[in-house]
């Protein structure tokens, strides 16, 4: 009966080491997807910035033309 229990106590470390390693991958790998979407905001964030000052360089442009004033596409 006794190495019943031990070798079911060992099964159950062994249980218990994969999960907490499992654990740890999971950890490590939400922790770089929250770092990659900061990034990814952060750039985000730039490129709409420099779309707004593109937008107003733009627009006081005497020399840009007016959208509205362009013929329409062709259709094809």
């Amino acid at each position: 009966m006794t190495a019943a229990i031990e070798q079911r106590v060992v099964e159950l470390e062994t249980r218990l080491a994969f999960q907490e390693h499992a654990l740890g991958e999971l950890s490590d790998a939400l922790a770089a997807a929250r770092d990659e979407e900061a990034r990814n905001t952060l750039l985000l964030h730039r490129a709409l910035e420099e779309l707004r000052q593109l937008r107003m360089l733009m627009s006081a442009d005497p020399q840009s033309p007016d959208p509205a004033s362009e013929p329409p596409p062709p259709h094809y």
